[in-house]
């Protein structure tokens, strides 16, 4: 039974001495991650549950007019497909905010980093090479991790865009005059 806790507790273990490694910025990524990937869950769920019953809905309401071809038809027309893209477009914003969040925490980790590394040398007073690992280490776990969940928001990022600006497309086709 106790081999079974140790496993089911491992991922825990693991992440709690990573962020013990990677210096006080690490929980500052994380929590990037947990908004970024919040946000990319939210987004996917929008698009493959919600987004097709709201195009079908606005669909149904425009082809239940009589009028398509007039100024006021094309003006409701327009407001159609402005709500579609500002529903589909909503949380890409902070989600453009997340994406570069992550590596200049990073960076900030790096510098604290090597400001270890340079207090390690100030206080022995020569380049002792387990002081300056240390420091190094700091520096380079928190860059590492900065970049890849930025990297791994990037991805997703494009994609939500490249989809908000062919669904705002192919939404506009479909309400034809």
């Amino acid at each position: 039974m106790h081999a079974v806790l140790d496993l089911l507790l491992r991922p825990f273990s693991s992440v709690s001495a990573l962020i013990g490694a990677g210096g006080w910025v690490l929980p500052w990524i994380f929590a990037t991650a947990l908004i970024m990937w919040t946000l990319i869950a939210e987004r996917w769920w929008y698009f493959h549950r919600i987004f097709p019953a709201q195009r079908a809905a606005l669909h149904a309401q425009w082809r239940a007019r009589d009028d398509h071809r007039s100024w006021s038809a094309r003006q409701i027309r327009a407001m159609l497909v402005s709500q579609v893209r500002v529903a589909m477009d909503a949380p890409l914003p902070l989600l453009r905010v997340t994406v570069p969040i992550a590596p200049l925490l990073g960076l900030l980790g790096t510098v604290t980093g090597m400001l270890e590394v340079f207090d390690g040398m100030m206080i022995s007073g020569s380049a002792d090479a387990r002081t300056m690992a240390y420091g190094v280490s700091h520096a380079m776990i928190a860059t590492l991790s900065g970049l890849v969940v930025s990297v791994s928001g990037m991805f997703f990022l494009s994609r939500f865009q490249a989809r908000v600006e062919r669904e705002t497309e192919s939404f506009g086709d479909l309400l034809e005059f």
